[in-house]
């Protein structure tokens, strides 16, 4: 599911590229504009082989297999650094752009991006939108060759690979706890989520848009006290699903699983950057002067982050050695 909700925002991120690049063909190389298609038609047909053999294990012609997935592989992260460096580019041109004059910004790149789209005229509004728009969906592009990378290596681990059918013998959890309200979990989740972007949008506007320093000031402490709630919720929901987790008797799965172990590998190294932003962070506010209210928040906001990715790991890690219901 959540493969091809990114592969759905990728291929509209093609489609704004392809009518972003078409408005001004005549002065831009044709590789422009055949790469998205290229790379809408990947998408489609990666998407539809994930879709129907990522619980395949290969037996026959293991060599042709692996080799087929490496190649798959190694593009979906050559794609992945390509939209990475691209959007790079672009949010370095922005910020170029925002503090120089135009004569100045043409004049520094005349020499190094003359066939490049940043020297064609974009002034209709259908351009502005597809230039504006695939620029917005970079980041499901993004996160879309990661996700079918991941599979693929998953496939690729799991060729020629015999699987143990038999069966455990499960005790079943015998803490009936809110049973039969799993709904209430789903009903937060989406009103935490709704309240989490409108929180987002009143930041970025008061934030981007104000001159007033009372209004910034407000919106960092609106943004810092909903993210500190929302941190010491799941903190806790992440410590009571780990005590719950002591009530069941089910025994551990302690067989050898590619899956399971690119799951663990990707959670832990995706929570390393945050490890690292956050300690960083604690030391910059300890460092700094003066310590204000916003500072305060911050480095509470800094401690609940690191706090929470650690009782969050240890819930979900937990919960991948546990056998099947």
């Amino acid at each position: 599911g959540g493969l091809i909700l990114f592969a759905i925002f990728s291929l509209v991120m093609d489609v704004f590229k392809i009518g972003y690049y078409s408005s001004f063909y005549s002065c831009l190389s044709a590789i422009k504009i055949i790469y998205p298609i290229v790379q809408a038609i990947f998408v489609v047909v990666q998407t539809y082989f994930l879709w129907i053999s990522a619980k395949d294990c290969v037996h026959v012609h293991l060599n042709v297999t692996r080799c087929g997935l490496m190649l798959t592989l190694t593009t979906n992260l050559a794609v992945w650094m390509s939209a990475v460096t691209d959007e790079s580019v672009h949010k370095a041109h922005s910020k170029l752009k925002k503090n120089m004059t135009d004569e100045l910004y043409r004049w520094l790149l005349r020499g190094n991006l003359s066939s490049s789209a940043e020297d064609c005229n974009c002034n209709s509004q259908i351009c502005q939108i597809f230039k504006n728009g695939y620029f917005w969906l970079y980041p499901f592009n993004i996160e879309y060759s990661l996700f079918a990378s991941a599979m693929v290596y998953v496939m690729w681990k799991n060729v020629g690979r015999f699987i143990d059918h038999h069966s455990h013998h499960i005790q079943r959890l015998k803490f009936r706890l809110f049973r039969r309200t799993f709904f209430v979990g789903i009903m937060l989740g989406l009103i935490t989520l709704v309240s989490g972007l409108g929180v987002l949008i009143l930041y970025e506007v008061q934030v981007n848009s104000s001159t007033e320093s009372s209004k910034k000031s407000q919106a960092l402490t609106m943004y810092y006290v909903f993210n500190i709630a929302c941190l010491g919720l799941m903190s806790l929901v992440c410590i009571g699903g780990s005590v719950i987790y002591r009530f069941d008797k089910r025994d551990m799965d302690r067989h050898k699983n590619p899956t399971r172990t690119l799951d663990v590998a990707l959670l832990m190294g995706a929570a390393l950057g945050q490890y690292a932003i956050s300690y960083y962070s604690i030391v910059a506010i300890v460092a700094s002067t003066p310590r204000d209210a916003i500072s305060a928040l911050n480095l509470t906001y800094a401690l609940l982050m690191i706090a929470q990715h650690t009782f969050q790991n240890i819930f979900i890690i937990e919960g991948l050695h546990r056998q099947p219901p």
